[in-house]
């Protein structure tokens, strides 16, 4: 015997004209100036090169490190898990589309011989009358979205960091080098005063001052290698190795020990406009997405207000007295209406518009310290710039200053508090120019960074 059930055709049609519930996702606005404050003023040396910003410096140990940590950080490994998580969410919210089916059986054997044995499927359809479904998914591609602007952004970032790392490493060596070639200025010195001290020329105040200032410069060095080991250390991490691995990158040709950085940039900056900026930052495109799914949230709590359609169906059989015995099916329409809660589906709707709004507003926040990073970025390589030029001049005027200071104080023409402040000058100026070498490259790669500078 074979049984249908099922509510007419026109009821359905009736309950299937409802609308989506919820806004429509429309695109944020953000403080976005036609133009930025100033224009760089970096030139490149050599005409722009080919690939990603970092092949600038024109340092085949740098691209490696950078090629070697976009394929084994962990935070990118970690984000690309994220994205496989999203897209599998993904998936789940367009099968919640389609039908569900499921199967069972059971049987019974009893004492007086009547044993009993059916099976059955049943199946569950749900009408998306009330747009439920279709904010749900909305809000999963827009979580997948988020998950790809994330893993581009941590990539993005890592390349920041290898090459920021990579330059403190290259600092901590071109000081440690100008270190010990100031100790050996330092040390000439006081050779040169003991002499003149054992012939009686020299007081020896004049011998501690030197002795004095030797042992102060020899006390930096455990600074600068902390420095050095802390930077090598770091990187380790961020190539998914162990702190304290040796780092072949940083011990290739152009690693070796030199008392100047040795690292400049060869290429243009493409800075561009603003709104080129925005569309290329993959962490705004990212608060985009968010904002998106938070606004499809916002449909997806709406949607509990209005009815909700479900189709539910079986298909039973009894094979008590044999296979085909009592084949019984049914379709129905199960519709549920929301009458009283005490205001908690109201205040559901509430939450989530309150997310969405501020989805907007760390989007907004997101845009301005974007143009921020990008100002400041403009503005510190320019400045580094003229100091560096200032920098130049004095390192070379520092030299002959105590070139000539060196030789009139051997002739007994001036004195060696004047030789000792010509000597720090000299020492202090070359540092100041590793390290404004050092931040210039800095600033270099804060600028693309920020500027999101797409690959060449």
């Amino acid at each position: 015997m074979i049984v249908f059930r099922a509510l007419p055709a026109a009821a359905v049609a009736a309950v299937l004209s409802a609308c989506v519930a919820g806004p429509d996702y429309a695109p944020p606005a953000a403080p976005q100036p036609e133009a930025y404050s100033r224009s760089p003023q970096f030139e490149p040396a050599v005409p722009e090169t080919d690939g990603p910003w970092w092949t600038g410096f024109q340092a085949g140990d740098l691209n490696a490190l950078i090629d070697a940590a976009l394929a084994d950080n962990l935070d990118i490994r970690q984000g690309a898990q994220r994205l496989a998580a999203a897209e599998a969410l993904a998936g789940a919210a367009r099968s919640d589309f389609l039908p569900t089916l499921d199967g069972g059986a059971d049987a019974t054997v009893r004492t007086d011989g009547r044993d009993t044995a059916g099976a059955g499927l049943s199946a569950s359809q749900i009408i998306d009358v009330n747009g439920q479904l279709r904010r749900s998914e909305e809000r999963a591609r827009a979580e997948v979205l988020a998950a790809e602007y994330e893993l581009e952004d941590i990539r993005r970032l890592t390349a920041a960091s290898a090459a920021s790392l990579y330059v403190e490493a290259r600092r901590a060596r071109a000081r440690l080098a100008l270190l010990d070639a100031s100790l050996e200025l330092q040390q000439r010195t006081l050779d040169i005063v003991e002499r003149r001290a054992e012939a009686g020329l020299s007081a020896d105040l004049d011998v501690r001052r030197a002795t004095a200032d030797l042992a102060r410069t020899r006390a930096q060095r455990g600074a600068l290698e902390l420095q050095q080991i802390r930077a090598r250390n770091a990187l380790s991490v961020l190539l998914g190795q162990v702190p304290g691995a040796r780092l072949s990158w940083l011990e290739a040709d152009s690693a070796a020990p030199s008392d100047a950085l040795g690292l400049s940039y060869e290429a243009a900056i493409p800075v561009g406009a603003p709104a080129d900026m925005i569309r290329r930052r993959p962490d705004l495109r990212q608060a985009e997405a968010r904002l998106m799914a938070a606004i499809a949230r916002i449909g997806i709590e709406q949607a509990d207000l209005y009815p909700a359609l479900r189709l539910p169906g079986s298909i039973s059989a009894d094979f008590s007295d044999g296979p085909g015995d009592d084949l019984a099916a049914s379709l129905s329409a199960v519709l549920d209406v929301p009458l009283f809660d005490f205001g908690r589906r109201q205040a559901e709707v509430t939450a989530a518009e309150a997310r969405a709004a501020e989805a907007a507003l760390a989007y907004e926040q997101a845009v301005l310290r974007a143009l921020e990073e990008v100002e400041t970025g403009l503005v510190a390589i320019d400045s580094v710039q003229a100091r560096l030029a200032d920098l130049e001049i004095a390192v070379t005027e520092s030299e002959r200053a105590f070139d000539q200071l060196n030789a009139l104080y051997r002739e007994g023409l001036a004195s060696f508090i004047d030789v000792l402040d010509a000597q720090r000058t000299l020492i202090g100026s070359r540092e100041a120019l590793v390290d404004s070498q050092a931040d210039l490259a800095s600033a270099v790669i804060d600028l693309n960074v920020a500027l999101a500078a797409p690959a060449r």
